[in-house]
């Protein structure tokens, strides 16, 4: 570009200097007038010839420009333009004014001439001039009158594109104010038909605008190019513009518009085209929504109306709440759809967003509505379920709202978290787990304390409470029918509470229908229910085992004996009717926690029931599984696991009877109750309150054979007797000491191995009752004494049982301390361990805290010290008055700190020396039990029974069949004191009951000729 730009300013430069010289040339010529026209005309043609090689020179600078304006059309070469019209007008006016000088001197020259041949051929070339300077002027003239035409029609079609522009211009603003879009379906319909008239309107006009455009296009294919204006520079202005010029600004100003409409149009129809299709969705996804909206309307007002019904839940009838319930139920799974329609209506409202839709005010609050209302139904829903059934709970058929009159003012019975009962003291401000009525039955339960034989009491203590339940009243089969009644068949199924008390209440009200007198159902039913969770849940967990439940109601239910072995054997039974061992343990477990409940499982064996497992089946030749009549032949030998229920049934049928006979000790006449007849002395009768106390009268000691009597004797009964007393006579204390015969069979419960498989208990809780926690100790106390026959027989037995023995009483002080432990330990050496263990750590843990505090007490008191030796002042001295006042009243300051830290240091010494005494206390007192423990018990009888029930040389009638003939069976009475039931945690008493629970603690012991005589 440079070198064409140079080469154009050179051949610029060469026409200017050629213009230049020939315009000075032609100036001379004008100014010389006066010189003869010869010489005029012969220098005016030397001149025209000088121009011919200046044309040469003009079309090289034409052909250069016309060179750039093609190769640099796009770039401003309006300079070189202005330039080049210059060069050309001024070359054009220099010919035009040689040819006026010519033309004016014309006759001249040729007269100068006169008729010579250079006259005419100066002629003849004049007139070719004037000819071709003629034509030229015509056809510029022609030239001049066309561009005038086509300007005028150039003029309407500007005119034409301004009308274009302005009417683009109005529909834009029109589609401009439809903007943005509606937020409802109304308002963007209207959008919606004002986008399609515009598209109409748009199709009509699209003939005029290209037409338009095209007549444009077609001019300026004709028009040269033209670059951006750029100002003039040394131009003198014009007050008329030239054709040209006119043509250029008409050209110029057609490109303009024809652009502008063009542009405009596009847009426009861009514009137009894009708003239409935003339009149309959004139309679309707001028809949608409303469509969806008017529906969740229409069916959120069929669900209301149906709520609007409902009445309040205090009007219904308690036998209808259940009906109630389901239909709520139900039409919450109706309504569950319109869940669904609202999630398709705010996800249909979230799609608006991405369109940059925003609904209407209207809209929103309409949408905002149905959602607040779909919230509002399903709340009311939930609460109206809520509390129909809260009223269906309280109120309802298998609700505890009716046992709450069970009790009355001050207690208040109150329901936890699991349905389990607990019951509210307001005048104490305490709760508690048992039932009023339980607590004083159980309180009453301590009278039979003083029964000293541990079958009897249990079984008297569990008749009391059979009775207080009015399970007395319950016969099996009954029982049998409600079990089925209820669904009751899986016998691990858990059961809530809830349904406990169902079958509870279905019992109760069979039993009031016949006693109505005698049971009052809301008591009963409470009542059982605390007996239930006392016996299977002790942890209140609210869960019982469905063959738990039936084992307990079975057991104190009204019967014969051998028909309630029959229900039990039949409830853990298989398919085929016959039991195994895993089976017979679960009843076996559940059966014993009766008496557990009562503090009495020590004196049965303990909670293992493994030993009498085996004692059945080896009973049985060790078979694999056993049939109803062998586990019925095996519990009429009555196991010592299981003794206290036929005892329980002996008390039973003892309650009413009347004997014709005195007791030779308190002479009760007629005996009522059990008639304890010797089968040593003639005529001696022993009421059942002095047998069961211990008491003898005329030499008659409790080792005596006797016999028992639950109904009146008969006189076949009396002659056999007779005959007995008269054999006994004769034989020596020696045959009753080899001879000994228990009245239950015995189970060998020593070193035995882990339990059988027993049903998961509920846990235990740490604020287990203190009878549970001395029933436990006191059954690995009974086992250990069965270790050995005596503490003292072996040296090294003796040993490990001191320390064993040691160890439990350990354990069970630190259970009194509040640290019981959740299950029962498994042996001795557990409780060794777990004892040693944690009471060393408690108390190193104790001992650690208070050493560290003294630490910190010692170093204040030396910091303190030490500030007052830099004062120059005696640690315990008071200030003075050397000091000023300032400083002596910091120094009292400190002296009252030290003080108070001296008085702290005193009680944390003094809290160590309570608990050194506290320590030396329970030493002393292990020690003292210890050698309780160890007191010799010469020719003592270890048949693997527990001591706490030491056979008798005794055998003792009963009648298990109210039948007028008894059936006479063989039986012992035993020694053992019941364990004592006061829950006070005090160490001293609670050492007083273990040491009660010693025969060998609480009586003293004589053995004459191996038989053994107790006094009291």
């Amino acid at each position: 570009m440079i070198i064409d730009s140079l080469q154009w300013d050179d051949h610029r430069e060469e026409t200017e200097e050629l213009m230049r010289k020939y315009e000075a040339r032609l100036y001379m010529l004008q100014q010389a007038r006066r010189d003869p026209l010869i010489k005029q005309v012969s220098d005016n043609q030397m001149l025209l010839q000088e121009l011919g090689p200046g044309d040469g020179v003009i079309m090289a600078f034409n052909n250069v420009l016309q060179k750039l304006l093609e190769e640099y059309g796009n770039d401003d070469t309006r300079n070189v333009k202005e330039t080049t019209e210059y060069l050309k007008t001024s070359w054009i006016n220099l010919k035009q004014s040689i040819f006026k000088s010519i033309d004016g001197n014309r006759q001249k020259m040729v007269k100068a001439l006169g008729n010579s041949e250079e006259a005419t051929m100066l002629q003849h070339r004049l007139d070719d001039m004037n000819q071709r300077w003629n034509d030229l002027k015509a056809k510029s003239a022609s030239i001049r009158a066309h561009l005038e035409a086509s300007a005028e029609k150039w003029n309407r079609l500007l005119a034409s594109l301004e009308e274009l522009i302005k009417w683009l211009n109005m529909k834009d603003e029109e589609l401009k104010k439809q903007m943005p879009i509606g937020g409802d379906v109304p308002a963007l319909q209207l959008q919606y038909d004002h986008c399609k008239a515009l598209r109409r309107e748009l199709k009509e006009k699209e003939y005029s605008v290209l037409n338009a455009i095209d007549q444009a296009r077609v001019f300026l294919a004709d028009q040269p190019i033209e670059a951006p204006e750029e100002p003039r520079r040394n131009l003198q202005s014009k007050t008329e513009l030239t054709p040209e010029e006119r043509a250029q600004k008409i050209a110029k100003a057609m490109r303009k518009q024809s652009s502008e409409v063009k542009e405009k149009w596009e847009s426009l129809n861009a514009v137009t085209s894009s708003w239409q299709k935003q339009v149309d969705k959004a139309l679309e996804k707001l028809r949608d929504l409303q469509g969806a909206m008017d529906d969740l309307d229409a069916d959120m007002k069929e669900a209301e109306a149906v709520r609007n019904g409902w009445k309040p839940v205090g009007d219904l009838l308690i036998d209808s709440l259940q009906d109630h319930i389901e239909k709520i139920m139900a039409f919450r799974e109706e309504i569950a759809p319109i869940n669904l329609k609202v999630k398709a209506v705010n996800d249909l409202s979230s799609q608006l967003s991405p369109l940059d839709l925003h609904p209407s005010l209207k809209m929103s609050r309409q949408l905002d509505d149905l959602n607040m209302r779909w919230k509002l139904l399903q709340v009311s829903v939930d609460d109206r379920l809520k509390q129909l059934q809260e009223a269906h709970r309280d109120f309802g058929p298998s609700s505890q709202h009716f046992l709450s009159t069970s009790v009355q003012l001050p207690w208040q019975r109150s329901i936890s978290h699991n349905k389990v009962p607990y019951y509210i003291n307001h005048q104490t401000q305490t709760t508690c787990w048992d039932h009023p009525k339980m607590t004083e039955l159980f309180q009453s339960l301590a009278d039979l304390n003083n029964v000293r034989f541990s079958a009897y009491r249990t079984a008297i203590k569990i008749r009391r409470l059979q009775k207080a339940l009015c399970l007395d009243l319950l016969e099996l089969n009954t029982t049998n029918e409600v079990f089925k009644q209820h669904k009751l068949n899986q016998n691990d199924q858990l059961l809530s509470v809830p349904d406990v008390i169902n079958c509870l209440t279905t019992t109760y009200d069979g039993l009031e229908q016949m006693h109505k007198n005698l049971v009052n159902v809301p008591l009963c039913v409470d009542m059982c229910l605390n007996w239930l969770l006392n016996v299977y849940d002790t942890g209140r967990t609210g869960k019982i085992r469905v063959q738990s439940l039936k084992i307990g109601l079975i057991s104190l239910s009204k019967g014969l004996l051998e028909e309630k072995y029959r229900y039990l054997f039949k409830e853990v039974a298989g398919p085929t009717e016959m039991c195994d061992q895993r089976q017979l343990g679960l009843l076996l477990h559940d059966a014993i926690q009766i008496p557990r409940q009562l503090g009495e499982v020590a004196a049965f064996g303990g909670s293992n029931i493994e030993p009498s497992v085996r004692s059945c089946f080896q009973q049985n030749n060790n078979k694999p599984e056993i049939s109803v009549k062998e586990f019925i032949d095996w519990m009429r030998l009555e196991p010592q696991s299981m003794v206290w229920l036929p005892v329980l049934h002996r008390v039973a049928a003892a309650e009413t009877a009347k004997h014709q006979a005195k007791c030779n000790i308190c002479k009760e006449c007629p005996i009522v109750g059990f008639r304890y007849r010797s089968l040593k002395h003639f005529n001696y009768d022993v009421c059942q309150s002095c047998f069961f106390s211990g008491r003898t009268a005329k030499g008659h000691k409790l080792h005596y054979p006797m016999v028992e009597y639950c109904i009146p004797t008969t006189s076949g009964e009396d002659v056999r007797d007779f005959t007995k007393v008269l054999k006994n006579k004769f034989r020596s204390k020696k045959y009753f000491a080899k001879h000994p015969r228990l009245g239950y069979l015995p189970v060998q419960t020593v070193l035995e191995g882990d339990n059988l498989e027993t049903p998961a208990q509920s846990p235990q809780l740490f604020h287990d009752d203190t009878h549970s926690r001395i029933e436990q100790y006191a059954t690995r106390l009974a086992q250990m004494e069965r270790t050995n026959g005596s503490f003292l027989t072996d040296s090294s037995s003796t040993t490990g049982s001191v320390e064993d023995e040691h160890a439990l009483i350990q354990q069970y002080c630190q259970t009194l301390g509040g640290e019981s432990p959740v299950s029962q330990p498994q042996s001795p050496a557990q409780i060794l361990k777990s004892v040693e263990r944690e009471e060393r750590g408690e108390l190193e843990r104790i001992i650690a805290d208070l050493e560290e505090e003294q630490r910190n007490l010692q170093v204040e008191y030396e910091q303190l010290k030490e500030q007052h030796l830099r004062r120059g002042l005696p640690v315990g001295s008071p200030p003075d008055s050397v000091v000023s006042p300032h400083h002596t009243s910091e120094d009292s300051e400190l002296i009252a700190e030290a003080k108070l830290l001296r008085q702290h240091k005193g009680r944390l010494e003094a809290r160590m020396q309570i608990l050194e005494d506290h320590n030396k206390q329970l030493e002393s007192q292990l020690h003292r039990l210890r050698q309780l423990l160890e007191q010799p018990e010469s020719d003592s009888q270890i048949n693997g029974v527990s001591p706490w029930a030491s056979p008798q040389q005794s055998a003792l009638n009963y009648s298990l069949d109210p039948d007028p003939s008894p059936q006479v069976h063989q039986a012992a009475a035993e020694d053992l004191l019941a364990p004592p039931r006061d829950t006070s945690t005090d160490l001293t008493e609670v050492m007083e009951q273990i040491n009660s629970t010693f025969p060998s603690c609480s009586r003293n012991v004589k053995h004459s000729s191996n038989q053994p005589t107790f006094s009291t």
